[in-house]
């Protein structure tokens, strides 16, 4: 079978080779990924105390970690590399610092999961081991991230494979078959397995071997409605030529492509090398391409930036977290910088530092008045500096709320300008006095800092040097207590209007951001400059949004506007973000540690442009001749109806929902919904079939008017039917409408967190189109 690893030759041994060879595609011969699989001591740290040598070595596959353990019951340990998100060389975890030796800097690395909450600490015996570590690791990381998903399937599949063959003999019994049906998620009543075993078994041997267990897994992986597709079209001896191909993407894909995209796509995908010279196609080729970025639900011209990023900064929706700095809740909950690292790793470009005096003389950051956890101000500007421009090269913007004494304010201007130098923004871009914001792309790679100053920004230019100290009402959001001062300290009451002193040094450092009180619109368009902008709570922006619509819009035209949960969430909920959006809210500020539905739009709409943290606000939300009212929708531009016809046909290797219950099996269903003005949010899904989680049909239709698509979102979700209780989730994805690509469409699903489920997928047929 060409374009799939054949499943089956001989036995599981020269499988596992064959899965090696292409995890370590480009690594042959590579000095890193033979250090691994030779292995070595590593100290694997948990406390100042709990300091233990473990073996650590790459398995044969080249995928799996072993490592040893002191348990009783599990002497030997394993973890895939496909479940590491990232690695970090030196002392950056918490624990590292904290229970280590600076001196063992290099020494040092931690191995992060996608399960946010584990990540392990480990110390190797020189800086170059440690470094080999680290290397190999990245490579093969790289690799099992560009595998395609066909490919990524087999592996899925043969490691269940492998843990069902209890006694290692390379054989399966009906018993061990049984057992690995429920390792990849499907129920089958005793007579289907013994019918299916006997049709395998074609030496009636009572276990299938060999190319047995290479003809039950195509019994397996058969999937229907992509063979009916491709034998529509298939149309040149079981092949489809570049124009069966192209007749495919034209009247099934709705693509405006031409004869040479069918070819190049037949180049990409197509694996037999005798079909590919004749430009021609295999149906295994076509099913690489339907599980491929050209074959996604996302437009594959917007997974990279393809907005036009020369804009002011206001023009855009900006990706924003509130009290970064936690981890959990905000009364009791830790503070960290590796909360500051993965904001910023998905993509976050505005993040909020809470800062009090410290006792050493350092400044802090926790939540005031509660009991949360301390992090050094200068360790988070670090983290901050190391980990800015990894995902996104565009501007990141640091909200200062600032309760702290003058002498410490110094020292927070002194960190962020010995730390962060030449990227942080202290002087105008321009040489003379700014009218309006600069773009994205000319503050690729700079810091601007959001706070309060001591006067106008045409003092810079007036050489108008105010006092060294001066006294600034109270950060806006502080002002309120964040509501939830008085709960966790009832004595602590900050009133609007309380005073700070404020220093020179940080005031000066704040030119594009200054924060200021909002006094209403008419106010602000009379008496605002561009730079200074509001940060409103949820439930004062929500109350404008309704009563104010198109005055809100027009005031975000020129200026940015900060939206930030209600103290009252003490459990770090969130607020839903798309009303915001609505309005022309550039930073919408959601609580980045909070999974749900709020932070799952919020990845979703920042998903394409190269999921960079800018989003490009539509025209109407930018032509200072718009009158659009989000609430009432007037006739104008932003109205452009359309149906939107979406088919849930199938879903592919759903993971176990309770995996702690060895028979459980997931029971599914698909939710699609629509969130943009109030006219368009609308939610439909399928009925739950019944204990299948490998390969479930569903074949059903539906369909959604929306008004105003430039506003729209979409979001998929499969959920574990439970008629006792809530249904669970087992994946979803979001993205916005403009960015969904019409046709038979892969959707890849993702845990609440926003990591990939690697293999999993939903099948779906959509169609965006004009109505009256």
């Amino acid at each position: 079978s060409h374009g799939v690893i054949p499943f089956m030759k001989g036995n599981l041994r020269f499988r596992t080779l064959v899965i090696q060879d292409v995890v370590t595609n480009g690594l042959e011969g590579d000095g890193d990924l033979k250090f691994l699989l030779t292995g070595g001591t590593l100290v694997k740290v948990r406390s100042t105390s709990w300091q233990k040598s473990r073996y650590y070595k790459l398995q044969e596959d080249c995928k799996t970690m072993w490592h040893e353990s002191r348990r009783t019951f599990k002497p030997k340990q394993t973890f895939s590399v496909e479940d590491i998100e990232s690695l970090r060389h030196g002392r950056l975890s918490e624990g590292l610092q904290k229970y280590t030796h600076p001196s063992a800097e290099d020494r040092c690395f931690s191995i992060l999961f996608k399960d946010h909450h584990k990540h392990l600490d480990l110390m190797a015996a020189s800086a170059e081991d440690a470094r080999r570590w680290v290397s190999g690791l990245e490579k093969l990381v790289s690799n099992m991230r560009s595998l395609s998903r066909q490919t990524k399937s087999e592996h899925w599949i043969f490691n269940c494979m492998r843990k069902a063959d209890k006694n290692e003999d390379n054989k399966m019994t009906l018993k061990e078959l049984k057992h690995f049906l429920r390792q990849i998620n499907v129920e089958v009543d005793d007579t289907y397995a013994e019918e299916l075993f006997k049709k395998c078994d074609k030496s009636k041997s009572g276990s299938l071997e060999g190319p047995e267990i290479k003809h039950y897994y195509d019994l397996l992986t058969h999937r229907e409605e992509i063979d009916v597709m491709f034998k529509k079209y298939a149309n040149s001896e079981g092949h489809m030529s570049a124009r069966d191909l192209l007749t495919f993407l034209l009247t099934e894909q709705r693509e405006q492509v031409g004869l040479g995209h069918a070819v190049t796509l037949i180049n990409k995908y197509e694996m037999d090398e005798t079909a590919k010279q004749t430009q021609h196609m295999t149906k295994d080729g076509f099913l690489m391409y339907m599980h491929h970025e050209d074959g996604a639900v996302l437009n594959p011209a917007h997974s990279a930036v393809h907005q036009d990023m020369g804009q002011p900064l206001n023009h855009y929706y900006i990706s924003s977290s509130h009290n970064t700095y936690l981890t959990a809740d905000q009364l009791k909950g830790p503070s960290s910088t590796e909360a500051y690292i993965r904001a910023l790793m998905k993509g976050c470009r505005c993040v909020e530092l809470d800062c009090w005096d410290g006792s050493s003389g350092e400044p802090v950051i926790y939540h005031g008045y509660t009991l949360t956890s301390k992090v050094l101000f200068r360790d988070v500007i670090k983290a901050i500096k190391d980990y800015a421009f990894k995902t996104s090269e565009y501007p990141v913007i640091l909200s200062l709320e600032n309760h702290c004494t003058v002498p410490q304010q110094k020292l927070m201007a002194h960190h962020m300008a010995s730390i962060l130098g030449e990227a942080l923004v202290t002087t105008p871009v321009s040489s003379t006095m700014p009218t309006r914001f600069p773009s994205p792309e000319e503050l690729k790679g700079k810091f601007l800092i959001k706070g309060k100053r001591l006067n106008k920004l045409n003092a810079v230019f007036s050489n108008n040097n105010s006092a060294e100290v001066d006294s600034v009402s109270e950060e806006d959001e502080a002002g309120d207590s964040k509501e939830n001062g008085d709960k966790a300290k009832p004595k602590v009451q900050v009133s609007p209007k309380a005073k700070i002193q404020l220093a020179k040094e940080l005031s000066d450092m704040v030119l594009y951001c200054r924060s200021v009180h909002f006094g209403g619109f008419e106010h602000a368009k009379d008496s605002q400059a561009f730079y200074e902008m509001s940060s409103l709570k949820e439930s004062k922006a929500f109350s404008l949004a309704d009563t104010s619509g198109p005055a809100f819009l027009h005031h975000n035209m020129d200026k940015l506007t900060r939206i930030y949960p209600a103290g009252s969430r003490t459990d770090s909920s969130n607020y839903n973000p798309v009303p915001m959006w609505n309005t022309g809210c550039q930073i919408v500020a959601l609580n980045f540690q909070t999974t749900g539905k709020e932070m799952d739009l919020n990845q979703g709409r920042f998903l394409a442009n190269g999921g960079c943290g800018y989003a490009l606000k539509p025209e109407f939300q930018r032509d200072p001749s718009s009158q659009m009212n989000p609430s009432s929708l007037s006739k104008g531009p932003w109205l452009q109806k359309k149906m939107f016809h979406v088919m849930v046909i199938s879903a592919q290797q759903l993971p176990k929902v309770n995996k702690e219950k060895h028979k459980s099996i997931v029971d599914p269903l698909v939710r699609v919904e629509v969130c943009g003005v109030d006219a368009d949010n609308a939610s439909k899904e399928t009925n739950h079939i019944e204990n299948n989680g490998f390969n479930p049909m569903w074949n059903e239709s539906f369909r959604f008017l929306v008004h105003v698509p430039e506003l729209a979102m979409v979001r998929f979700l499969v959920e574990d039917y439970d008629s006792t209780s809530q249904n669970d989730l087992v994946g979803q994805y979001c993205l916005p409408l403009t960015s969904v690509q019409n046709g038979y469409r892969h959707v890849p699903l993702l845990t609440k967190r926003g990591d990939v489920i690697s293999s999993a997928g939903l099948f779906v047929h959509l169609m965006l189109l004009d109505t009256k």
